[in-house]
């Protein structure tokens, strides 16, 4: 894996690209994520999902027109990009009761006082979420993150860890069918079979082509 690569694949600047290059190739080799279909469905992937590269933490600071872009929930229509409900004016651009919010309840966490929305919030370079994946994640990698979620900020255990998510969840055989929707929706949405489209698609379907014109696929 080079860096070159991952500046096509991720959208990554060279500098990001020379830092990440080894760390994700260490995490495929780990976790079989070893052949050109595989790792252009990865790198695209990894390439939205952490913001080029960027960012290791998830960013909750929503506007709450961007609550309601996000999340239906938030739209007063019950759809996502209407107008926002009252909830999300009063959530809006409060990160931490943001993650309280939408994250209770899901994914292991507890209720909204329990604090594991942000406690568990999305972190590394494929945002795990939630309690239930952290621990999932602490099992298959043996890093603490129950109790210091803060290290899948670190870009050698986040990138091991999104090795591990990806193939724990049975993405390489998504992979290797070439259904780059299903394995958006089921990073993304939590489901392969959603009808609903991940957030990015025409952004994941520019990388995921740059991937696969570089690797030959």
């Amino acid at each position: 894996m080079t860096p070159q690569l991952l500046q096509l694949a991720c959208g990554a600047t060279s500098t990001n690209a020379a830092l990440w290059a080894p760390l994700l190739e260490a995490g495929c080799a780990q976790f079989q994520i070893n052949t050109p279909e595989r790792l252009a469905a990865f790198l695209a992937t990894v390439g939205v999902e952490s913001s080029h590269l960027t960012a290791t933490v998830e960013n909750l600071n929503y506007s709450a027109q961007g609550l309601a872009n996000t999340w239906a929930r938030y739209s007063a229509t019950g759809k996502r990009g209407g107008p926002p409900t009252a909830q999300a004016n009063g959530l809006a651009h409060d990160p931490e009761a943001i993650a309280n919010d939408c994250y209770a309840g899901r994914n292991g966490n507890g209720d909204q006082a329990s604090g594991d929305g942000w406690k568990y919030r999305g972190r590394g370079p494929i945002q795990q979420t939630g309690r239930a994946n952290y621990s999932a994640c602490a099992a298959g990698t043996g890093l603490d993150l129950v109790n210091h979620p803060e290290l899948l900020e670190q870009p050698a255990n986040g990138a091991i860890a999104a090795a591990w998510f990806w193939s724990s969840n049975g993405l390489n055989a998504l992979a290797d069918t070439g259904d780059f929707l299903a394995a958006s929706r089921k990073v993304n949405l939590g489901n392969a079979h959603s009808a609903a489209m991940p957030l990015g698609w025409p952004e994941r379907q520019a990388l995921y082509a740059a991937a696969c014109k570089a690797l030959g696929v």
